[in-house]
């Protein structure tokens, strides 16, 4: 009878922790869900403030500019929120500080002031970067070591399902009769085009107020949750010994290239995401119809995720599914610079299917066994998402000197170093410092 009632206990455990894994699985996806919905937006507001606030290319990529620079600025900082308040809290926190950001698009839109709308996204930057150095570490905590670019590709797939749904739902509001404006602004006097463009810009409050009321009920929910805190500062055994006369972050090489990966896998995804809709009317679509484009990005991302889920590690590595998608990207990306119109748009757009694998996969690898250096280690990382200010402002600025379909050529570095991680970078993990020298 005793060992029936301990089979009974040990089986009554093993279903709450099920049960326990899975709601929390639930939290995670609703999170991934919001800052895909949140991140894609951008690929609407480019055109739409291009419009609005009267910007050449250049000045309109300043949109992913501020957005993702806050990556870079307050990366280190939301490893210390973590350090203070735990995931569970931080998570919360992070949703709080977007919600302020959404707020702050009122009197941007208002006043008609770039600046504004700038300091809004790089608000709303900055509570992404507090919620992504949380969730994703905890994905891939969770969870064995060796299937956790799996559970990344099933919170990818919340993630860009938002992330198609973003742009279409913003775009059919904001983007209304866009086109019809843009072709009468030249007739107007200058006192009526700034009417019409203050309307424009008005269109952008209501959807910012819902968003921020949205922000602020989620934070709540996720305070009140049974979301488990998970503490990544205590080491198994074998980490631990490995890591026993490691006393920086920067001991580990796999994480620093991993960081710079990730700067340019962000960098090339943002481009795809956010530059297509602007290339597809440089290319004589229209908006009405150019809107769409992003759409298409997210929906391919969405086909390599179910890829990702069902062949990651059954059928291939996380490391070769990187490689293959590294080499997808270069294919595709050449594809868009020697075709034209319409099949060059649809090649950017494709993009999506060979990036998508990229952060499921990058992730795992470039943080394996850290330890007590998971947290700072996962800052790092979301360092790394700067690469969606810089590159995407790099292509503006081509596009502006150059054309917008040949600004692309700078996708294929970036793809050709991904390459290299996924090959050779990820396995740089036991380099010690040599005596006397600054460590790696």
């Amino acid at each position: 009878m005793a060992q029936k009632s301990i089979l009974k206990e040990g089986k009554a455990t093993a279903a709450n922790q099920s049960g326990g894994s899975m709601r929390s699985m639930l939290i995670i996806g609703a999170l991934f869900f919001i800052f895909g919905f949140v991140t894609w937006l951008n690929s609407v507001l480019i055109p739409y403030l291009k419009i609005a606030c009267e910007l050449n290319n250049f000045e309109s990529y300043l949109v992913a500019f501020a957005f993702y620079v806050s990556y870079l600025v307050m990366a280190i900082p939301s490893a210390w929120v973590l350090k203070k308040t735990g995931f569970k809290k931080g998570m919360s926190v992070g949703l709080g500080v977007m919600a302020i950001g959404a707020l702050v698009f009122v009197p941007a839109a208002m006043t008609r002031t770039y600046l504004f709308f700038l300091i809004g996204l790089f608000i709303q930057g900055t509570g992404l970067a507090v919620l992504q150095t949380a969730v994703n570490p905890y994905v891939t905590i969770l969870g064995p070591r060796e299937s956790a670019a799996k559970r990344i590709s099933i919170m990818g797939i919340c993630n860009k399902v938002a992330g198609a749904m973003a742009p279409f739902i913003l775009g059919a509001i904001i983007l209304d009769n866009a086109d019809a404006l843009v072709n009468t602004l030249g007739s107007m006097s200058a006192a009526q085009q700034a009417v019409e463009l203050d309307l424009l810009a008005t269109k952008v409050i209501t959807p910012y107020i819902v968003m921020a009321a949205v922000l602020v009920v989620l934070a709540v929910l996720v305070s009140f949750s049974a979301l488990p805190e998970v503490d990544t500062d205590k080491e198994d055994e074998a980490v631990a010994t490995a890591n026993t006369h490691k006393t920086s972050v920067f001991q580990f090489p796999h994480v620093l290239l991993g960081a710079f990966t990730l700067f340019l896998y962000v960098g090339v995804e943002v481009m795809a995401g956010d530059t297509v809709i602007s290339y597809g009317a440089s290319k004589g679509i229209e908006l009405s119809a150019a809107k769409i484009f992003t759409t298409y990005t997210m929906v391919a991302m969405l086909v390599g995720y179910v890829i990702g889920i069902f062949a990651i590690p059954r059928f291939i590595s996380q490391a070769r599914a990187l490689q293959v998608s590294a080499v997808l990207g270069v294919v595709l990306v050449l594809a868009s610079l020697f075709s034209d119109g319409y099949m060059s748009v649809l090649f950017i757009s494709l993009l999506g299917l060979a990036n998508a694998l990229m952060w499921p996969a990058i992730w795992p690898l470039a943080i394996a066994d850290l330890g007590r250096f998971t947290k700072i280690g996962s800052s790092l990382l979301i360092m790394g998402i700067a690469g969606g200010a810089v590159l995407p402002l790099l292509y503006g600025w081509l596009a502006d000197a150059v054309n917008p379909q040949q600004a692309y050529w700078v996708m294929i570095p970036c793809y050709l170093v991904i390459l290299y991680f996924a090959v050779f970078g990820h396995k740089i993990r036991t380099k010690q410092p040599i005596s006397g020298s600054l460590p790696l």
